[in-house]
């Protein structure tokens, strides 16, 4: 944890457990499976999986270098440092190669909501990391638009999403040629996790 992290919540469970079934396949298919962990902050979602599937390797993006050194931290304290890079990007901007899976809980909560946010979430956790621009969906519509060149042709992407968003994400992602794979709540019963795939070409 640091200032420029949010605190990881149970909510983003449920994005691993959507993930750990599919990375576990590719993995013993492939012999690894490669992740891609966008706006990574603490780390938490690439190493957990990574603990979970000693094959696969991460690369954790986030535009923060404090989130980025907290990420290098945690990864070196669980002895992931072989298999798990930090790279200063904002969204896809350094990122080259291809992978298994892309996964993010990018900021999604509208601008005009920040305020109206419990005090301690609002005091404590990087602005950054919570606004998701007006329409709370600024993220989402460059992870829909560019990730399909970062992707292998049988790689999937999943996003963490608010409570509300499960149309306006899904349509994004359809519009940039990806079909609607898995919708997952969280254990609350709200929708919390959306997977998709590129559909096959020809």
């Amino acid at each position: 944890m640091s200032a420029d992290t949010l605190e990881p919540r149970p909510d983003t469970e449920t994005l691993v457990d959507a993930l750990l079934p599919f990375v576990k396949a590719i993995a013993a298919r492939e012999g690894t499976c490669r992740i891609l962990d966008l706006g990574t902050g603490t780390g938490a979602i690439a190493l957990a999986l990574l603990s979970a599937e000693p094959r696969a390797e991460a690369t954790a993006a986030d535009i923060s270098e404090g989130a980025l050194a907290t990420a290098r931290s945690n990864a070196s304290a669980l002895g992931f440092s072989g298999r798990f890079t930090a790279v200063r990007s904002d969204w896809f901007e350094e990122i080259s190669g291809r992978y298994h899976v892309i996964a993010s809980n990018p900021p999604y909560i509208e601008s005009c909501e920040i305020e109206t946010l419990q005090k301690e979430v609002r005091a404590f956790d990087p602005l950054r990391a919570l606004d998701g621009g007006t329409d709370g969906l600024e993220a989402y519509r460059v992870i829909a638009r560019q990730s399909a060149d970062h992707l292998e042709p049988d790689g999937i992407v999943a996003v963490e999403i608010g409570s509300k968003q499960k149309a306006d994400v899904t349509r994004l992602f359809e519009q940039a040629g990806f079909a609607g794979f898995q919708a997952l709540a969280d254990l609350g019963g709200n929708d919390r996790v959306l997977v998709f795939t590129r559909p096959q070409k020809g």
